[in-house]
């Protein structure tokens, strides 16, 4: 048997969103919503854990993959119908049974492993989260009786007056003894609305004579859920102020953090200054002692050591250790700077890979090129690599200077060691060692031996 098995419910209809895209799918700083609850249930469990589906169900498959169990709720019953539709996969092969929704990314695995404890100590039929709040934020009730036990939830819509200044609120998040569980999942009434709610257990529970356990937590804005897109909001920015705050206590320093936007997907060195307007996303890892922004976006890309980027763009690259680019320069797919490269202002930089200690000028393109050690690329150079079909690779060897305005008509290649005069157009391969120049450029000479 195994001890613990985990249930995501991600099965709503979502209708506040409005939007084709199911709720659990819109993107939390950088990650779908639904991939906080997965990622959770990795840390506690090696089982993978099961994910009820519902809207959208299709969209949600693609989106999250192989890491969980699909079960699909197919009439939108309510949340312990949702619940229900686990039993076959669960029932007699679980001890425990942890169950929240996938619209909550904002609760902590050190929350969960709390509420786990407190189970697993008291050995009861529930034990459940709760907060203290003065917005009730439309969350159901806790009765408590004169002894301070849980008796029931009540949801906000059908409450008193009186039960709706009860300022502890239902979170959402239980945890069941999983023999228990089932039978009595089975069992729930049917609401007024046509729906099976699974707040509607506790008070099985306690007309059994159970006592059902509540842990209070004290942050308000872990259990959170998301309606809308004004609740998306709010959560988008204090999961930035949680992930900023992550980084700066391991050693990088924000200036402005609440100008700096970092994705929960992101690795940083220690050591690393970000300036305001900066925006680091996706598979994006950053080294150590690295200089970054002001008004930078990184996506997707690996930074090493010692590197500096300012007003730039740079999207799918890669910069070995000490690299420098900008200010309004753009590295593009598959551009990939080797240790040292210099690459000016106003340059782009796409398909293409410069060598150590290789410099490019401002006002300058390369496009499908590979570059050599220590060259140098005056400014205005520009790889005409595309014929209106076809795109064409350059090839500039080590050593080589390629004077201002320089126009490489690819396919071509320039020598180890050659220099092209300034607005030279190279239509055919110079030989190393060459110097070159006019339009259409033509080898004149050797370079001078120093």
């Amino acid at each position: 048997m195994n001890k613990l098995s985990i249930v995501i419910l991600a099965a709503g209809q979502s209708t506040r969103m409005k939007s084709e895209l199911p709720k659990v799918l819109h993107p939390l700083a950088g990650k779908p919503m639904v991939q906080y609850a997965v990622e959770m249930a990795a840390e506690l469990t090696s089982e993978k854990p099961l994910l009820v589906v519902g809207n959208g169900a299709g969209q949600v498959r693609r989106a999250v993959g192989d890491q969980v169990i699909y079960v699909e709720q197919r009439e939108l019953l309510g949340t312990g119908h949702a619940l229900l539709q686990a039993r076959p996969l669960l029932e007699g092969r679980s001890e425990t049974v942890l169950v929240w929704y996938a619209d909550m990314p904002l609760l902590s695995v050190d929350t969960l492993r709390r509420l786990l404890e407190l189970h697993e100590e008291r050995k009861g039929p529930i034990a459940m989260l709760t907060v203290e709040a003065d917005d009730p934020m439309g969350f159901g009730r806790i009765l408590r009786d004169e002894a301070g036990q849980v008796v029931g939830i009540v949801e906000e819509a059908v409450a008193t007056d009186a039960q709706k200044a009860i300022r502890e609120l239902n979170c959402g998040v239980y945890c069941f003894d999983g023999d228990w569980l089932w039978p009595h999942l089975a069992q729930l009434p049917l609401s007024p609305k046509g729906e099976y709610y699974l707040t509607d257990i506790v008070a099985m529970a306690v007309a059994e004579g159970q006592v059902v356990e509540a842990l209070k937590i004290d942050d308000v804005t872990e259990i959170r859920g998301i309606n809308d897109r004004t609740h998306l909001a709010q959560a988008e920015a204090a999961m930035r102020q949680r992930i900023n705050k992550k980084w700066m206590l391991e050693g990088v320093t924000l200036l402005a953090p609440a100008l700096i936007f970092i994705d929960a997907t992101v690795e940083i060195g220690q050591d690393t200054t970000i300036y305001p307007n900066t925006y680091l996303q996706g598979a994006t890892t950053i080294g150590r002692q690295c200089h970054l922004g002001p008004n930078t976006i990184v996506r997707d890309s690996t930074i090493g050591d010692g590197c500096t980027v300012e007003a730039s763009v740079v999207e799918g690259a890669i910069l070995e250790d000490n690299a420098d680019v900008g200010p309004f320069s753009h590295l593009r797919k598959g551009a990939h700077l080797a240790q040292g490269v210099h690459v000016g202002n106003f340059a782009e930089v796409k398909n293409s890979y410069l060598g150590p200690g290789s410099k490019m000028g401002h006002f300058s393109y390369l496009g499908d090129a590979t570059v050599g050690q220590e060259v140098n690329i005056g400014a205005g150079t520009i790889t005409c690599n595309y014929d209106g079909q076809r795109k064409h690779p350059t090839i500039i060897e080590d050593g080589a200077f390629i004077g201002s305005d320089t126009m490489l008509v690819a396919p071509v290649r320039v020598g180890a060691g050659a220099k092209i005069g300034a607005g030279s157009v190279v239509t055919h391969d110079i030989p190393p060692g060459s110097v070159a120049y006019g339009v259409p450029a033509r080898v004149k000479g050797k370079v001078k031996e120093k």
